[in-house]
Parts: C-alpha cells; sequence; structure tokens
C-alpha cells in the first residue's frame, strides 16, 4: 500500500484506497482530482461516502503537494485512527451501563491535540461517547489518536453532518444540553442531573449560533486572573470531572 513517509496515515492512489477499504480500513478523508470522472474513482467516492468518510474535490497542485510527488491517479486519503461509531451506538453503551447518557459534544474544535485530550478525558471520567461534526473539524487523525494516549480503544465518536439535529436527538434521548462558554451560569451552581450532553465550543470562537441555541443551560469557569479563558481541552476537564462526581454521589443515593 503507497503512502507518504511524512504523513503515515495518507494512503495514496486509486487501487491503495480501494484495497484499504476492502480491508475494511477506516477512511477519514478522501481527496479527489477536480474534475475527476473516471468510473473507478466515482466509485471510491460512493463507498468513502458510504462509509462515513469526508469527500473533498481539490486541485492538482494541492494534491500533488499533499502526495509529496507521488503518483496519486487523481486519489489520496487519509485513514482514521479508529472506526467511528454511530450516535445510537453511543446511547447503546450508556443503556448497557444502565446510566442516563453522558455524551461530550466538540462544536468544531479544530485542533487535533485538544480533541485527543478530551476524548482522553472523556474516556477517564466515565463518558459513554463523543460526538464531532463532520465538517471544519479535528478528526480521528493519527495526531488524535496519539494524543488520547490510547482512550480512542474505548471510546466511541461519532462524526455527524448536523449537529442542531444530533442535539435534538441526544434531548429526545433525555440529555439536557449545556455548553461551555463565557456570560454563563457558574458550573458549581448547575444541577447536572439526569442526561447530560456536554458542549465544548471551538477554539476562539467558543459555540456556533445554531449549536447555542440548542443549548439548555449555558454553564461557565469562575476567571478569577487576567485572562478569561482556558484552552478547550482543560476547560472540558474540569466539567467533565465535576459532571463525573455528581453522578457518582447520585448513583450512591
Amino acid at each position: 500500500m503507497q503512502r507518504n513517509a511524512k504523513n503515515e496515515d495518507l494512503i495514496i492512489g486509486r487501487n491503495a484506497v480501494a484495497e484499504a477499504l476492502r480491508a475494511g480500513r477506516a477512511i477519514d478523508t478522501l481527496y479527489v482530482l477536480r474534475g475527476e470522472h473516471a468510473p473507478a474513482v466515482r466509485r471510491l467516492m460512493a463507498a468513502c461516502r458510504e462509509n462515513g468518510a469526508v469527500v473533498k474535490e481539490t486541485d492538482r497542485k494541492k494534491l500533488d503537494a499533499l502526495c509529496d510527488g507521488a503518483n496519486h491517479q487523481g486519489v489520496a486519503a487519509f485513514a482514521a485512527a479508529h472506526t467511528y461509531a454511530t450516535l445510537e451506538e453511543i446511547l447503546a453503551v450508556a443503556e448497557e451501563r444502565g446510566e442516563p447518557p453522558f455524551v461530550v459534544v466538540c462544536d468544531e474544535l479544530e485542533d487535533p491535540h485538544n480533541l485527543g485530550a478530551i476524548l482522553r478525558t472523556a474516556e477517564a471520567a466515565g463518558a459513554h461517547g463523543v460526538i464531532i461534526p463532520k465538517r471544519r473539524s479535528a478528526s480521528l487523525s493519527a495526531t488524535v489518536g496519539k494524543t488520547s494516549a490510547g482512550a480512542l480503544e474505548y471510546i466511541r465518536v461519532a462524526r455527524v453532518p448536523n449537529l442542531p439535529a444530533a442535539l435534538d436527538e441526544l434531548k429526545a434521548h433525555g440529555c439536557w444540553v449545556y455548553g461551555a462558554d463565557m456570560d454563563g451560569t457558574d458550573y458549581k451552581q448547575t444541577d447536572f442531573s439526569g442526561g447530560v450532553a456536554l458542549v465544548v465550543g471551538a477554539e476562539g470562537k467558543g459555540l456556533g449560533r445554531l449549536v447555542r441555541e440548542k443549548c439548555d443551560f449555558i454553564v461557565s469557569l469562575p476567571m478569577k486572573g487576567k485572562i478569561n479563558s482556558l484552552n478547550a481541552s482543560v476547560a472540558a476537564g474540569i466539567l467533565l470531572y465535576e459532571i463525573s462526581s455528581r453522578r457518582s454521589l447520585e448513583a450512591e443515593v
């Protein structure tokens, strides 16, 4: 299977991508030369979409640079560090454990180190899964897998085309949606009982408008220093363990 030495998770060429699909390898993103209409390429595009991969058309210059001069035949794909789950599978984990759902939702979080750190903390705190959007988000790259320190093998990650719709589905399954952002209620004063979907906003810009509108509560961390925000994964870690602690106390009652 042809690979790029600079990008070990990059699969180059039509046959190599087709072989990866036949072997059951999870494909994260498929890059196709813009205007490529060969039947074999169209079949690859359809197969990748069916398996949840993002398909992006790009120009030859960018594809050549991505493949570092290798013969790509108009096709290259990034393999995912792990197979994506579905939202239904995440909810099934909660049901199997006999617990109210506890889900982390990342709203266009683009730094793979932040996503990997959140996966690590979410798994350790007992969350049932993590949801990310299909576009404008870090995905399950090799960097995310490495940063998660093995957590990716144990926590399910679903990639969805529409976060607001996913939040509606979580609400239908008994979750209250808590958005982590500034100008909200102190998290220590917040009731986290029942099903929880904790939404973590993007670096710098926070929660998107449509996602924020779906939140039942906005929770904040009190800032006593000169800066007014924390790294996304640090803030998520504090909130995840607060929620985990509350859930443990509820279970003992």
